[in-house]
């Protein structure tokens, strides 16, 4: 099914660096990975819209889930992914895991440990990997690295977007044993030291993840490995800035601009996704 303008435009509009990366798989996927992403971020803002939209997010389930046993919705979003997730052999149980991190954010503003984060993740982030690992067509040795991937891609949004998070209730980061009571910047401020420890130790997490994520790398495709390797890359690059200094997430939104994501794109077709990354 080919991508229609609103599945086009949900994805631009919620994604940039990814979109922009996935402007580099193979015309054969894309329309797929479109069609996965528009669905994603229109539930992702029904929950981060003010006032949130519950009542929509429910429709978009049973909406979904009535098309996927042959009822259309007449929603082009939903009814492109449900024949997606037919034809490509997506799990109805990794659809029923999204929507209930979906409505983890409607009732859930604090997680204080990595367990409550990691069941989070799980469903916002980690079953897209295993959805994009059908799309491409891997094999099922790639799923738990595609897990990774997809989970060390939201951790890092979790440390950009502190700052926003802030102003909308939320905490995703356990503060256990981290010597600060909250992420707000006043907080942050009064002890430096404590909280440029703290994301520093979070960045840590990342890499940790981002490193088995990587040996999944050579088990895609080499036109979707460029995609793929090159929102990785963008991702070590916002991680990268963080680290350098941390307290930047009180002041703007660290993200790479369509050049630097285009250009490493570039270098990664031209290398042939090369395995390592460059940190």
């Amino acid at each position: 099914m080919k991508v229609q303008p609103v599945q086009y435009n949900a994805f631009r509009n919620g994604s940039k660096t990814y979109f922009n990366s996935s402007r580099f798989f193979p015309a054969s996927v894309r329309d797929d990975v479109f069609a996965l992403y528009a669905f994603v971020r229109v539930a992702d803002n029904y929950v981060d819209s003010i006032p949130q939209q519950a009542d929509e997010l429910n429709k978009m389930q049973v909406d979904y889930r009535a098309s996927l046993a042959g009822t259309p919705s007449n929603d082009i979003v939903v009814d492109s992914f449900a024949e997606l997730c037919r034809r490509v052999e997506i799990r109805p149980e990794w659809v029923d895991a999204f929507f209930h991190s979906m409505r983890l954010d409607l009732t859930k503003f604090a997680y204080d440990t990595l367990e409550e984060t990691l069941e989070y993740i799980y469903g916002s982030a980690e079953v897209i990997g295993l959805c994009m690992a059908r799309i491409l067509h891997l094999h099922q040795d790639a799923d738990q690295a595609a897990c990774m991937l997809g989970r060390a891609m939201q951790y890092i949004n979790f440390i950009r977007d502190i700052d926003e998070d802030n102003r909308l209730g939320r905490r995703y980061l356990p503060l256990h044993d981290s010597g600060l009571n909250s992420l707000q910047a006043e907080e942050a401020r009064s002890k430096p030291d404590v909280f440029v420890s703290f994301v520093r130790g979070e960045l840590a997490r990342y890499r940790g993840w981002m490193d088995e994520a990587e040996k999944g790398y050579a088990m895609i495709p080499f036109r979707a490995r460029t995609a793929v390797k090159t929102a990785g890359d963008m991702y070590d690059w916002t991680a990268l800035t963080i680290e350098r200094n941390p307290f930047v997430v009180y002041e703007r939104k660290v993200k790479p601009k369509r050049s630097r994501v285009v250009l490493r794109g570039m270098g990664n077709l031209l290398v042939g996704a090369g395995f390592r990354r460059s940190r």
